[in-house]
């Protein structure tokens, strides 16, 4: 019997089948939308800038308007590309196709010409927005640029799904050693465990992070942790990834221990199964709330 079923008394066929029917659909909480602080933090230091640029909206001449504008305050330049949700500080435009002539914009710049200027007005017009701050249809740029922003930021919720299910599994991690008089580190290296902990570890890759590592009496537990709420080559990869990384940790002495969730993985159940055939110990979050893992540091 595999050590993770001892805890529970359940067959390995039972154990799998409750790991899989325990599954959560989804881990989204507020924070999980839009990151404000990120948003408001990206917006706040040109404040002053998208409030000059205010002054362009129903201007009827907004190329020269522009112009002017930029030559009166030239630090407006560096807050341009955030109407179009540009990060570089440079781009380059292909402004003729026959010919293949290219005009580089170069939002860093602090004293510009009167014809850099020009062209800079040209590329508030011929990006689209120039028409739509002439036409009103911006209202107020700080409003618009933090809608931007704010759609930006959407494209991180992939990312913030992982960091979820990390804090959620944190709080048991941190119960789990209060329970166990255990202490633990989150976002581990080999030289944070040396540091800290003063034991050695082999690490596979040097830039090998581990989301928790636990130290009972100088025995090590390494956690990793993730959600899937969709299937896709990922999650067998992941799975195979783990595989490797069980063995690797074992032959060191070390207890890996695999936290994964989400119903991506009822579409891509057999990845799962090879990984829980060839190791001891796989938990969802369900497993976590029972205490599996306060268990698991006490008998093992």
């Amino acid at each position: 019997m595999k050590k993770v079923c001892e805890i529970t008394g359940k067959t390995e066929e039972e154990y799998f089948n409750c790991l899989i029917d325990t599954l959560k659909n989804k881990i989204t909480q507020w924070d999980y939308f839009v990151n404000w602080k990120k948003v408001l933090g990206n917006t706040s230091p040109f404040e002053k800038e998208l409030n000059l640029l205010n002054t362009l909206i129903g201007k009827k001449n907004i190329l020269q308007e522009a112009k002017n504008l930029i030559l009166e305050y030239p630090k407006i330049i560096k807050a341009i590309p955030f109407l179009l949700a540009i990060r570089e500080k440079s781009v380059e435009v292909l402004v003729d196709v026959n010919h293949f002539v290219y005009n580089n914009f170069d939002f860093s710049i602090k004293s510009p010409s009167e014809e850099q200027a020009n062209n800079f007005a040209e590329f508030i017009v011929k990006s689209g927005i120039g028409d739509l701050l002439s036409r009103q249809k911006i209202k107020n740029i700080p409003d618009y640029v933090t809608g931007v922003e704010v759609g930006l930021d959407s494209n991180a919720r992939k990312n913030r799904g992982g960091k979820l299910m990390e804090a959620i599994v944190e709080n048991f991690v941190a119960d789990a050693c209060i329970n166990t008089n255990a202490r633990y580190l989150s976002q581990a290296t080999a030289k944070k465990i040396k540091s800290e902990w003063n034991i050695s570890v082999t690490q596979d890759k040097t830039s090998r992070i581990i989301d928790f590592a636990i130290n009972k009496e100088e025995k090590l537990y390494f956690i990793e942790t993730n959600f899937y709420g969709g299937g896709g080559s990922k999650l067998k990869s992941t799975a195979t990834e783990y595989i490797k990384m069980n063995s690797y940790w074992n032959d060191q002495e070390i207890t890996f221990i695999w936290v994964t969730d989400g119903n991506g993985w009822r579409t891509s159940y057999n990845p799962l199964r090879e990984y829980f055939d060839s190791s001891d110990f796989l938990l969802n979050l369900e497993m976590l709330q029972k205490g599996y893992l306060t268990e698991v540091i006490k008998k093992f």
